[in-house]
């Protein structure tokens, strides 16, 4: 199973401080805010995913699996919600920014049957793992605990490349087809995240080396993504396809 966490030393290594001290900073506070409103609505929207995709589940023991998940996942954004409001923040006003882009994404790759779907669904959360680990080691403790611990794993990826590689097992034609699609899924996804990083400037700051660095770098943003892609690359040959 996919490690979507940190370990202990690599998140004490680069400690900031706490919430309380960092947060006196408005560019920090900023960035914190928008962080936890992308990450709020990327779970309430996980959420209900996966409580669609139960719908195409051909028997009952995968239909209560990704119902299970589905609950975790509402459970991620609920502790989102509530420090958002610990933070005098209105959590739906957080969110807002974040709605356009992701329905976007999510429209423009609706899965046409129940592996599309599995597929979509471990690669978006894949490529949302990446992202938030990027922007982890450059966040206050407490701060960096919460995203941390909702980016942890709800089961959904072994399950999806389990039932995937039984799928190609039993058809292997439908590789390609799912090679094509993991591929574009990818791009979507990219195109959505850097249309975000590049139209919310405190976010940007903090991916690109912290708040003290200002404006939108191009070069160091491109780095980031050029890792996200490489470990898509590997999470596709988890699944028995080439990406």
């Amino acid at each position: 199973m996919e490690n979507r966490g940190e370990t202990q030393d690599d998140v004490a290594a680069g400690s900031i401080g706490d919430w309380a001290a960092c947060s006196a900073d408005p560019g920090y506070r900023a960035a914190v805010l928008d962080l936890l409103g992308a990450l709020a609505y990327g779970e309430l929207s996980a959420f209900e995913r996966l409580a669609e995709d139960a719908k195409l589940a051909p028997d009952l023991a995968d239909k209560a699996a990704l119902a299970r998940m589905a609950c975790a996942e509402f459970q991620h954004y609920q502790r989102l919600h509530d420090r958002l409001a610990e933070t005098g923040a209105d959590p739906q006003e957080a969110m807002r920014p974040f709605v356009e882009p992701l329905e976007l994404f999510h429209r423009m790759t609706a899965p046409s049957d129940w592996l599309e779907g599995l597929v979509k669904a471990y690669v978006g959360d894949a490529i949302a793992t990446d992202f938030y680990r990027e922007v982890a080691v450059r966040l206050d403790d407490d701060t960096r605990e919460l995203v941390l611990g909702v980016m942890s794993d709800t089961g959904h990826a072994q399950f999806a490349v389990d039932k995937v590689r039984q799928a190609i097992e039993a058809d292997p034609r439908a590789g390609g087809r799912l090679a094509l699609w993991g591929r574009r899924l990818m791009g979507e996804a990219l195109s959505q995240a850097q249309r975000v990083v590049a139209e919310r400037d405190a976010l940007s700051n903090l991916l690109v080396g912290g708040v003290q660095v200002q404006g939108f770098d191009l070069v160091e943003v491109g780095k980031m993504f050029n890792r996200i892609t490489e470990a898509h690359t590997r999470r596709m040959a988890a699944l028995g396809l080439a990406s």
